[in-house]
């Protein structure tokens, strides 16, 4: 391991429609409050619960939004980026870049029937346990009336 991370950059035209919530996301950034190390751009801090952009799916936490309506985010204030959002229209379209980690050194197989990595048998054991002590004793306390 080189102690390096590396992370895949990827780009995507997301629209959204505004809600009862605005678009469902906060965000954070500007060239007055930088999230990002030597990163002046704006970036989504939260999505919110069943917001536009929620309901979507497509944009996360973390990502970085590139352009509103066409219109470059470079170089603004934070709350110049935030009345551009509020001043958008109804049906907005947003030009984000997704940055996610990548994993270094080999992945491992994993077979059929264990989707997360995990054994079957170690679910299933500890569960049939618990269901023949729960007969056992279900026996029991019947047999006592």
């Amino acid at each position: 391991m080189n102690g390096r991370v590396d992370y895949l950059v990827t780009e995507e035209e997301i629209n959204l429609t505004r809600g009862p919530s605005g678009l469902g996301f906060n965000i954070v950034g500007g060239t007055d409050q930088q999230y990002v190390s030597n990163d002046s751009g704006i970036f989504v801090s939260r999505i919110k619960e069943n917001g536009a952009a929620a309901l979507d799916g497509r944009l996360q936490e973390g990502d970085k939004i590139l352009s509103v309506n066409g219109q470059d985010l470079k170089n603004l204030l934070h709350q110049d980026a935030v009345d551009l959002f509020r001043n958008a229209g109804y049906t907005v379209s947003l030009r984000v870049q997704h940055r996610s980690q990548v994993q270094n050194g080999p992945v491992g197989h994993q077979g059929d029937g264990e989707p997360s990595g995990i054994p079957v048998t170690v679910v299933l054991v500890p569960v049939f346990a618990l269901i023949m002590v729960a007969a056992w004793a279900f026996m029991r306390y019947r047999h006592q009336l």
